[in-house]
């Protein structure tokens, strides 16, 4: 399910950028905010539009947020991903355009990776979202006392 499409590309960098992505989903998979900090770079932005309206967050919005949900792991929810293409362009900076399902959406992601000091991390995460057929409408979340919240997918 991991393939990687190179487009003649050299392999370098190849190995650590899909390690990184792996850590990636493995962390969406556990709920796993001490893991997402290590692959997103600390100035990372996510966003989405797939509601009709943009969703834009940083990361220290981004992580309380996957901290109050019910992991799919925990869920017992199937794990996996597929990477469709990785693009790198230079020797710091990389295009992974991925697949995956969790919470009831498939979700087609292109994450933007930058190297710096050595480590590929990711910077930016734009992606589209759509429900499955028959699915719950909602994620599940732990209980929580804040008021007004922000959800998002993952």
């Amino acid at each position: 399910m991991h393939q990687v499409h190179v487009d003649d590309q050299p392999a370098m960098g190849y190995s650590a950028i899909v390690e990184v992505i792996k850590k990636y989903y493995d962390a969406l998979y556990r709920c796993d905010t001490e893991l997402l900090s290590q692959v997103f770079h600390p100035s990372a932005q996510y966003f989405t539009a797939s509601s009709g309206e943009l969703l834009h967050l940083d990361m220290n919005t981004y992580f309380p947020i996957v901290e109050q949900r019910i992991s799919p792991e925990s869920l017992g929810e199937a794990y996996g991903f597929s990477i469709d293409s990785i693009e790198v362009v230079g020797n710091v900076t990389a295009l992974a355009r991925m697949r995956s399902s969790l919470f009831s959406k498939d979700y087609i992601d292109l994450l933007a990776l930058i190297k710096i000091d050595g480590k590929w991390q990711i910077i930016s995460k734009v992606f589209h979202y759509t429900p499955q057929i028959n699915a719950r409408s909602e994620q599940p979340s732990k209980p929580t006392e804040l008021a007004g919240e922000i959800t998002c997918p993952t």
